[in-house]
């Protein structure tokens, strides 16, 4: 859609605002939940892999506790039972989570800290212990005394010795280690894996590790065989709905933040204002030519805008906005800007007295800064070289209360006043009896009526039979063929305007025009 369409119908701009912002809250939100679950997934797999070095250096301070308690005790396993079984049983009581130190001598336990003195096969006690290994650790699904409570069998053997040692079974529980897991709904389990052998927190047996689900992360332990594995989740059912949670209203605050930036930025007079400040206006000059020769004696400055992606705006777009907005004067500014510094070129190559014609709001000669900023503008202006009118919308002009002062102001500043599109809006006598006007402008829709029956042509002919009673010079506008400006010059216009003519004209191209019509007069 054409920009001047949206300068019209500001429902465009809340549409293409509203789905902007849509856009980059949707975008935002992808992105936030992507970022924050990547994060969130760092994390977890970091407290995880806390979380089973914790367990792990906690039970391995417990072995290392464990083989140093019975480590003294080896020489114990060169005496009969009835001299150091009272001595196991302290040592025993003593240590946390003993159930039984065994002394062990040729493959047989025959004292024991709980019942004395006793002969029985320690393969019996601990089926999977090898006892030809100087250190081995087992998981018991039980001990005699406690067949079904689990249990943990440390095996150590003296060092030259054929099966002599001390074996040592004690309770072994994940609790501990679950409560700090408990922090974490993503884990849903965790094991100590020993050989083929596991303790499955939750569950007060041994099972096989063929039983075990997939593992989520594990640790191994130095040097005995023994692993923590952890079970679940990296990310639990919450972290991803606090996720999605926070994303969406995140992305709603976003798109509420975009809205708003966005109808600051991108409303109708905003844009007018951004495309002052990147040069995206311009002046075109259409030549005024005398009716009696058709040689040029002024020229018209016409703003026009340029837009980067929509191309050239219709003037009557962007400046009835610019009035709705009430940007005009900073417009009508700019456009005083660029033609001050259009005329330092062509004041060497225009004639001297050349007419230059601006367009001028009303509600700019109502403010209070007028004055100024056409002093300003004149001082700008090459010195004495043309001569300036002001053309005012009589269709505008309704109600301004002051213009008589302001057109008295005008004169003092041998500026002269053209009443444009004369008789397209209403009570036109009124303004010409009222105001001391120089030039009346003919609207170009009562020229393009000459040669047709219409009712407009009999009022084109009131006009000039009153501009001529008024003594007013004449510029009849939009005069495209032979015909149409025979039939002014006939009926009196003094000055025509119009593509029969020229064009509105870039400043070089303007200096062209006035050479070839130098050379061809």
């Amino acid at each position: 859609m054409p920009l001047s369409g949206t300068l019209k119908r500001h429902a465009t701009y809340s549409r293409r605002i509203a789905w902007s912002s849509a856009i980059i809250g949707g975008v935002f939100f992808l992105l936030f939940v992507i970022v924050l679950l990547t994060l969130t997934w760092q994390k977890r797999v970091q407290q995880h892999e806390q979380l089973l070095i914790h367990s792990r250096d906690d039970l391995q301070q417990v072995m290392s506790t464990l083989v140093d308690t019975l480590y003294p005790l080896q020489q114990y396993t060169q005496l009969e039972c009835n001299s150091v079984s009272r001595e196991l049983t302290s040592r025993a009581a003593f240590a946390g989570n003993i159930r039984a130190i065994l002394l062990v001598r040729n493959s047989n336990a025959y004292c024991s800290s709980a019942t004395g003195a006793f002969l029985l096969p320690a393969n019996d006690i601990s089926p999977q212990s090898e006892l030809e290994r100087d250190r081995d650790l087992r998981l018991m699904e039980g001990t005699p005394l406690l067949p079904t409570k689990p249990a943990l069998a440390l095996w150590m053997k003296n060092p030259g010795s054929a099966e002599t040692g001390i074996l040592a079974t004690m309770n072994i529980s994940l609790t501990p280690y679950q409560l700090l897991a408990s922090y974490h709904p993503e884990i849903t389990g965790m094991a100590l894996v020993i050989g083929d052998k596991a303790l499955l927190s939750g569950q007060n047996k041994v099972v096989n590790i063929h039983d075990l689900p997939p593992a989520l992360k594990e640790i191994s332990f130095k040097d005995n065989g023994m692993r923590f594995v952890l079970y679940g989740t990296t990310l639990a059912q919450r972290d991803y709905h606090l996720i999605l949670l926070t994303g969406l209203l995140s992305a709603l605050f976003m798109s509420a933040g975009s809205w708003l930036l966005l109808t600051l930025y991108q409303r109708p007079g905003k844009e007018i204002m951004q495309g002052i400040k990147r040069g995206q206006f311009h002046v075109e000059y259409q030549p005024l030519v005398t009716a009696h020769d058709g040689q040029p004696y002024g020229v018209e400055a016409l703003l026009r805008w340029t837009h980067p992606t929509e191309g050239m705006i219709p003037p009557d777009a962007f400046i009835s906005n610019a009035e709705a907005q009430n940007l005009i004067i900073p417009l009508t500014q700019h456009l005083f800007k660029l033609v001050a510094r259009d005329a330092k070129f062509l004041c060497q190559q225009l004639p001297r007295g050349t007419r230059m014609s601006l367009n001028l709001s009303p509600l700019h000669l109502a403010s209070e800064s007028f004055r100024q900023h056409v002093q300003e503008w004149i001082a700008d202006m090459p010195e004495d070289h043309f001569n300036y009118v002001f053309e005012i919308t009589e269709r505008t002009m309704v109600g301004e209360r002051n213009a008589g002062e302001i057109f008295a102001w005008l004169h003092e500043q041998d500026i002269k006043i053209a009443i444009d599109d004369f008789g397209t809006g209403h009570s036109a006598l009124i303004y010409l009896e009222r105001y001391p006007f120089d030039y009346l402008k003919i609207d170009r829709g009562f020229v393009q009526s000459i040669g047709t029956e219409t009712v407009t042509s009999p009022v084109l002919d009131a006009v000039l039979l009153l501009a001529k009673k008024l003594n007013l010079k004449t510029v009849a506008e939009g005069v495209e063929t032979g015909d149409q400006a025979a039939w002014l010059v006939n009926r009196g216009v003094t000055h025509l305007q119009g593509y029969l003519f020229s064009r509105p004209l870039r400043p070089e191209n303007l200096v062209r025009y006035y050479q070839n019509q130098a050379a061809l007069g």
